[in-house]
């Protein structure tokens, strides 16, 4: 079962439907008792950085997303999902994200400052959820974007005025700055080969 966590943000029902098309069992995840029978989770995402963090603490479900995450089980973080793993965002400074990568989200500089639409991914690690040496497209909605202090985890890379990272690994942690659930074909082969690893 995946559970989808719901913290107040948008783009909850396009992922839950992504899923359902592909048949993969999820549910979503409100509060810490529903986690029960969940094996993977995903943590979606449209919204404020600052936000985001203070709903998943007022829910409790931040104390027990940080002890899967530290239990290395199966994760996928989205947009949003993804920039909440890391230590902060210049979207609200005084914040702390999850920290649970090492590094800060921050703001493009190049103009528009919203990167709205398709965007080619060059993929530089193969396992059983990213195809080696892939070139795909997939949708971006993002003003931010996430600078690891360890460039080991990028595991794809997209360029909108600089390279930056499309995509972490580590182990059964994934994240990915782009929406698979909006991209088509690539996007939902994605989640199907996550879903089913």
């Amino acid at each position: 079962m995946i559970g989808i966590i719901d913290y107040g943000a948008g783009n909850l029902y396009s992922v839950q439907k992504a899923l359902n098309y592909l048949g993969l069992a999820n549910a979503l995840i409100r509060a810490p008792d529903d986690l029960a029978g969940c094996d993977k989770l995903l943590l979606p995402g449209v919204g404020h950085f600052g936000s985001a963090m203070l709903h998943l603490r007022s829910s409790g479900l931040l104390f027990e997303l940080e002890k899967w995450l530290r239990a290395e089980r199966p994760f996928l973080g989205i947009c949003l999902g993804m920039q909440l793993l890391f230590s902060g965002s210049e979207e609200a400074p005084d914040c702390r994200g999850i920290d649970f990568f090492k590094g800060q989200v921050r703001q493009y500089t190049y103009r528009p400052r919203l990167q709205i639409g398709w965007n080619l991914v060059r993929a530089n690690r193969q396992s059983a959820v990213w195809q080696n040496e892939i070139c795909e497209y997939f949708y971006y909605v993002n003003g931010y974007y996430v600078i690891p202090d360890d460039r080991g985890i990028v595991v794809g890379f997209s360029d909108y005025g600089c390279d930056f990272a499309a995509a972490v690994q580590y182990g059964a942690i994934w994240a990915v700055q782009f929406h698979p659930e909006k991209s088509a074909a690539a996007g939902l082969e994605l989640l199907r080969r996550w879903g089913i690893s």
